[in-house]
């Protein structure tokens, strides 16, 4: 697997794939509509495919995972992307990566906390104030758990290791 930056001439495909994954071209985090095909990112190549995808944006000293997708579940596509995303991150001296996570999806939880990512906020309601902005957020999630809220999880990167 090789992972690579986003080029322009990757967006069309990857603005495709985007809706695809999230029902729309617009991603919504902590009040915030982000267009992720627009944004820096990372895709993830096995065997001439599209493996995955990992967008991005740099605020001051964070590197916020906007967007985050393996085509395959559990084949360390995600686990490349992040490694990749950080080694990004500590190039452009960033000290921390956060991500936001809804209260449904467990396996992102899973995920992130076995990679040095730790639970800093619990946003109650914010999904609902999300829907508003992005009407195709279900009301119901994975494992028929109702989508209401946002979590977010930082990773505090260290220099020189």
């Amino acid at each position: 697997m090789r992972i690579k930056p986003v080029v322009n001439t990757d967006r069309p495909a990857l603005a495709r794939f985007i809706a695809g994954r999230w029902g729309a071209a617009t991603a919504v985090a902590h009040g915030t509509v982000f267009r992720p095909a627009e944004l820096p990112g990372l895709v993830a190549v096995r065997d001439g495919r599209l493996a995955g995808l990992l967008t991005y944006d740099v605020s001051g000293d964070t590197l916020e995972i906007v967007t985050i997708d393996a085509v395959t579940q559990n084949g360390g596509v995600g686990s490349a992307l992040v490694t990749a995303v950080a080694d990004e991150a500590r190039r452009r001296q960033v000290r921390r990566l956060i991500v936001t996570t809804t209260n449904d999806n467990l396996d992102a939880l899973r995920f992130y906390q076995r990679r040095d990512f730790r639970l800093i906020a619990v946003r109650p309601g914010a999904v609902d104030e999300a829907r508003r902005l992005k009407p195709q957020i279900p009301e119901i999630g994975r494992y028929d758990i109702p989508l209401r809220d946002e979590l977010e999880l930082v990773r505090e990167l260290a220099f020189g290791s």
